[in-house]
């Protein structure tokens, strides 16, 4: 599987993998950064098992996890990545993101999934992208509603978190029927 870069104006993702990874260290650090994740990145070694858990998925053709540079602030900010991959059914999920708090409601997150988006509904030729998000993360839910995605439904105590809380998923979707109205619209705001 030969994955391009997706970038803009304002944003570069590039694959992430153990060659490159090391560039999220320190954001990987930040207090209550992926508060609402059953995956946990809190020391180094942390950090570099989920890397390598995303890099398995890649060479199985489950994931495609990529490493976000922010171009206007010149810095690496997150990580973010296609996963579930279902290349029959052609439907996969957007998730696993994370970026830095100083990230956090600049509009980079909009533009990393406007490219993602186009990426799986354009090129791969997709069917239907998913998203899942903790019902508590209603900065996520807000996120992914403004681009676009509807509520499909609740998977109740599906997930068990790493304080052994179990959590209720949002489950968000587009189809590729409704793509391009959301893309033109995601267009307006960016």
């Amino acid at each position: 599987m030969n994955i391009p870069t997706l970038e803009n104006s304002r944003v570069k993702l590039s694959l992430l993998d153990l060659s490159n990874y090391k560039h999220l260290e320190s954001i990987a650090q930040e207090k209550d950064l992926i508060f609402y994740s059953p995956s946990d990145i809190s020391s180094p070694e942390k950090l570099r098992d989920y890397v390598q858990v995303a890099v398995d998925g890649y060479y199985h053709k489950t994931t495609i996890p990529f490493l976000v540079y922010d171009k206007e602030k010149q810095a690496y900010a997150g990580s973010t990545r296609f996963g579930l991959i279902n290349w029959k059914n052609k439907v996969l999920h957007i998730g696993w993101t994370w970026i830095g708090h100083r990230f956090q409601g600049t509009g980079l997150n909009i533009n990393m999934k406007l490219l993602m988006l186009e990426y799986a509904f354009e090129t791969l030729e997709f069917e239907k992208v998913e998203f899942r998000i903790d019902e508590r993360n209603k900065k996520s839910r807000i996120a992914v509603e403004k681009l676009g995605a509807t509520l499909e439904g609740i998977l109740r105590k599906d997930t068990v978190m790493n304080d052994g809380f179990r959590r209720s998923t949002c489950c968000y979707g587009i189809l590729k029927e409704e793509w391009n109205t959301i893309k033109e619209n995601l267009q307006l705001l960016i």
